[in-house]
């Protein structure tokens, strides 16, 4: 059925201090309901144990009123199905969590339903369960309701028998029949269970024979560029909020974030502390500004990485693109130069001329390929890269097991088995290439020199000569390619695919200066690959000297007899 969660005016209302939500009619009775129990539970970590009602911050009441008090006219059943809500850390979020659960199980009047607050560790689903059972401890009415068993991690309604487990995020989720309320507490650490999307793919279809079934998602941003099921799950919540969706799942999606844009703004005007309030609700309350302020200078004293993460946990700063202070300074202008419905195919139809780039293949890395062309029309540089990797990586990062898994589904990433498939790949991508000619007769191939014989090889084999193959010495003899790549970024004159691949890996690209020149490296050591990029630098000190297309075939010639390109 059609709905309309959108809240168009969601910047200003955080520039107002007020919660970035849309106004949802609710049943009066039910959401004073909802909000009477919170504002009477007591919070356990705070000396004298004063009520919600003393120390609540409104932006939460907002939340609770149309979650439990927004009825669908037509069948009197709940209106909102999910709550997605996005806040950075110290502002009572595992706290809350417990309180929904508890507030859940006072409204509920069907027997025998079973409530899930899922965390993603032991030590967090421990500290949920302690907050709620405290809070039903400090409360003698309530204790007379609601039963609770320490050893079991489980709180039960005497009347109605239904009950809420806290418990780590898992398949036991789903164990013993589909929970009629979900509560997930930091989704982005659970996306690197390798199960977390089937997990909560079966959560929804559980739920969907129960009209009244609730599913709330609590999580900061994540400390990794947002993959996974979180990355779908903040996609779809922000379609919501900006009005793209609305039909299907009936999400209120509640986002405490800068706007993509402030995010992106080269002065980093988020950096200033008299707009931390604008993403911290509960500033004041649970968390101090002040205290924020040293912890923010204590990280930024440390490392980059440190930095990041802190911006990432306690100002939703979106890691990936801009984020760090020695970034590559093309990340500043690389979503700017996305070329609507360009790929490879369009490359090679729209080109004169085309350089290859090639970059990495060890047993932790990622095996880059970099394929620029010049427009024939305009002489535009554009791009298309693509990347294999050795299916032992996955294990060997955990971390970023979710971005692979996401660039393969976006067919930019391949994972081999067998150590040889890539190499043959990326010579049949240079072959047919070399068949339209649209490869130059020398320095068409730009590689890194070390430990490419293989490559070589292949190259020889599929017909591509020697002459054509050129090594480009790496560090800071890359750096006109370092540096002038932004340029051309910034003026128009190149463009590439959009692929989220190249994305990630220009986010994790930082700069270090080496005497009058710069070298490009790893914002965070292991994990953050940039072997495409490197790739994409090689292809541009090719394209740098202005090379010109062979003779060898034409365009006619390759569609008469098509080859297929990976």
């Amino acid at each position: 059925m059609p709905f309309d969660f959108s809240c168009p005016d969601w910047e200003q209302r955080l520039v107002d201090g007020r919660t970035p939500m849309p106004d949802i009619e609710y049943d009066e009775r039910v959401a004073a309901a909802a909000v009477g129990i919170f504002d009477g539970l007591r919070v356990p970590d705070i000396p004298g144990q004063p009520t919600f009602g003393e120390v609540g911050g409104d932006w939460f009441r907002d939340i609770l009123r149309p979650t439990f008090g927004a009825i669908l006219k037509s069948t009197g059943s709940r209106l909102v199905q999910e709550v997605f809500l996005l806040i950075p850390k110290k502002n009572s979020k595992t706290t809350n969590s417990a309180t929904i659960g508890i507030i859940w199980l006072c409204l509920n009047t069907t027997k025998n339903l079973k409530g899930v607050i899922a965390a993603p560790t032991q030590e967090v689903a421990e500290t949920c369960f302690e907050q709620a059972s405290d809070m039903i401890d400090l409360d003698p009415e309530l204790s007379k309701v609601l039963h609770v068993q320490e050893h079991l991690k489980k709180i039960t309604n005497r009347v109605t028998k239904s009950y809420i487990k806290v418990q780590t995020f898992d398949l036991k989720v789903t164990t013993g029949g589909i929970p009629a309320l979900v509560i997930l507490d930091e989704l982005h650490i659970m996306s690197s269970n390798a199960r977390a999307t089937k997990i909560l793919r079966q959560i929804r279809g559980g739920m969907i024979t129960n009209p009244d079934a609730l599913l709330v998602i609590i999580t900061t941003q994540s400390m990794d560029p947002p993959a996974g099921v979180f990355k779908a799950e903040l996609e779809y919540a922000r379609k919501v909020r900006d009005g793209l969706v609305t039909s299907g799942r009936r999400c209120l999606a509640v986002l405490y974030e800068f706007s993509k844009e402030m995010q992106m703004d080269e002065s980093r005007p988020w950096l200033d502390p008299a707009m931390w309030f604008m993403v911290t609700p509960n500033l004041g309350r649970s968390i101090q500004l002040q205290a924020l302020i040293d912890d923010y200078e204590s990280e930024k004293d440390k490392s980059q990485e440190n930095l990041t993460i802190w911006l990432s946990q306690h100002l939703n700063i979106q890691v990936g693109m801009g984020t760090h202070s020695d970034r590559w300074i093309g990340a500043d202008h690389w979503n700017t130069a996305k070329r609507k419905d360009l790929d490879l195919y369009t490359i090679m139809d729209r080109c004169d001329v085309c350089v290859v780039g090639i970059d990495g293949g060890g047993l932790d890395d990622l095996l880059g390929l970099s394929v620029l062309g010049r427009d024939r029309e305009n002489a535009d540089w554009l791009h298309w890269g693509k990347a294999w990797v050795d299916h032992d990586v996955i294990g060997l990062r955990p971390t970023i097991a979710s971005q692979l898994d996401d660039f393969e589904k976006d067919g930019d990433l391949v994972v081999c088995e067998n150590g040889v498939d890539d190499i043959a790949d990326i010579a049949e991508i240079c072959k047919d290439l070399n068949d339209l000619g649209l490869l130059p007769d020398k320095n068409a191939i730009g590689l890194d020199p070390e430990g490419v014989a293989a490559i070589v090889d292949a190259l020889l084999a599929v017909g591509i000569e020697q002459e054509q193959m050129a090594s480009i010495s790496q560090g800071y003899r890359l750096n006109s390619a370092i540096k002038g790549t932004p340029r051309k970024l910034k003026a128009g004159s190149m463009g590439h695919c959009g692929q989220p691949l190249m994305t990630w890996c220009v986010g994790n690209a930082k700069t270090e200066n080496r005497g009058n020149a710069q070298i490009v490296t790893k914002a965070i050591s292991g994990s953050a690959k940039i072997d495409p990029l490197m790739a994409l630098f090689n292809s541009v000190m090719l394209m740098s000297a202005g090379p010109q297309p062979s003779q060898k075939a034409n365009l006619d010639d390759f569609l008469s007899n098509p080859v297929m390109v990976i």
